[in-house]
């Protein structure tokens, strides 16, 4: 099929969407990507295979993307460049990746012509709840987390087949919604084989941290993730592992209150903040590590998903300590891959770390468990299946 893939923002980098992607062109599909340029020197190319088309956009669309469901000025922007994407290309199948531009495709295909697979990387309208500009004016007042979640119960129900990131959310959907069992699909965030069979291990990294004891978080260090918990958790873990070291792989623009806790606990020589690497690196820094951390707080969205990371550390045999947001708990237990602390809890979670620290047999056997459920059942090899058998009936 000539599948059209609908991304609302720049490509690359966006892994979900190349791995789809790739993985659909392996098994003998066309894959179309429609995504936005906000630099006009930029142009189409086709990268990995995928036929990347690059439509221009500008800071007012981007501004007005957020409004999507309050005006329609964002869904009439964005209508009239999918209808030229989708006719250019002779589309044959449509893919949204995530629900802000879902109303723009589907009013672009008004005939309903072509079949939709809405693909929700994430519960986007829980997680609207937490951004910092919904807490306060014009945010607070024009922006209705509420009238996103009729809209993706809409989407849902329009749509031809649905694509979720777990288990869980699998569930909260089929119960909220009411749709069919058979509608919705599961295709989680996991890792290529290649991520840890094919990862270069830079030597001057490892042996930085050759003395410590390196607890390791990779990933977006937004304050709902829960590092103020990993940071406190030192003033106790200090006095019982000399060597401790937290080190953080990542950033956001809450940055700040991170660095500002770490200097206001006198932390500074049990952190290091590493900033956004490239994903290269990350093989890296979780051989350098002894445990790799989830510390997520709990909402709907935290709930019903877990992070690729899991299994970025989980590939390198690393066990794992997960705050108590039901997917990754309920990962980890399955797999006995880690440890569980209660979310926001500093005391429970330097329990656990020194439970780990205490008992290297434990480690290393729970860092197998993961390495060997990664391999078996849990690597994107093995979990694209379901994506690819989607399109094979599609197709018919």
């Amino acid at each position: 099929m000539r599948i059209g893939m609908i991304l609302d923002k720049t490509f690359p980098p966006d892994p979900r969407v190349e791995n789809e992607a790739i993985s659909l062109i392996e098994n003998g599909h066309e894959v179309f990507l429609f995504c936005l340029k906000y630099d006009k020197k930029l142009g189409n190319e086709v990268i990995n295979k995928i036929k990347v088309k690059r439509y221009q956009s500008d800071k007012l669309a981007y501004k007005l993307s957020a409004l999507a469901y309050t005006i329609p000025f964002y869904t009439y922007l964005m209508k009239w460049k999918i209808k030229h994407f989708l006719k250019e290309n002779k589309i044959e199948a449509i893919h949204i990746h995530d629900m802000r531009i879902a109303e723009a495709v589907f009013k672009a295909n008004q005939k309903g012509n072509l079949p939709i697979v809405l693909d929700l990387h994430d519960n986007m309208p829980e997680i609207m709840k937490l951004y910092a500009h919904l807490q306060k004016f014009p945010g607070k007042q024009l922006i209705s987390p509420k009238k996103w979640k009729l809209k993706e119960e809409e989407f849902i129900s329009r749509a031809t087949k649905v694509i979720t990131v777990s288990q869980e959310f699998i569930d909260e959907v089929v119960e909220r919604t009411h749709i069919s069992k058979d509608k919705i699909v599961l295709v989680p965030n996991t890792v290529h084989q290649s991520f840890y069979k094919e990862a270069i291990i830079d030597n001057l990294i490892v042996d930085n941290y050759k003395n410590d004891f390196v607890i390791l978080y990779l990933g977006d260090t937004g304050l709902r993730r829960g590092l103020q918990t990993a940071i406190d958790s030192l003033v106790i873990l200090k006095e019982k592992i000399k060597n401790v070291k937290l080190v953080i792989v990542g950033k956001s623009s809450t940055d700040k209150i991170l660095h500002k806790q770490v200097i206001d606990l006198k932390l500074e020589n049990y952190v290091d903040f590493k900033g956004w690497q490239n994903v290269t690196t990350f093989p890296s820094y979780i051989v350098a590590s002894s445990v790799c951390i989830s510390p997520l707080h709990r909402n709907i969205q935290h709930d019903v998903a877990y992070a690729n990371k899991l299994f970025q550390y989980m590939s390198f045999s690393k066990p794992v300590l997960v705050s108590n947001a039901t997917a990754q708990k309920n990962l980890i237990e399955k797999t006995i891959s880690g440890l569980v602390h209660l979310e926001k809890d500093a005391q429970d979670f330097s329990e656990k770390i020194l439970q780990l620290y205490k008992s290297k047999k434990l480690r290393d056997v729970m860092g197998n468990n993961g390495k060997r459920f990664v391999d078996e059942e849990f690597c994107w090899e093995k979990t694209s299946e379901k994506l690819i058998q989607l399109y094979a009936n599609l197709s018919t």
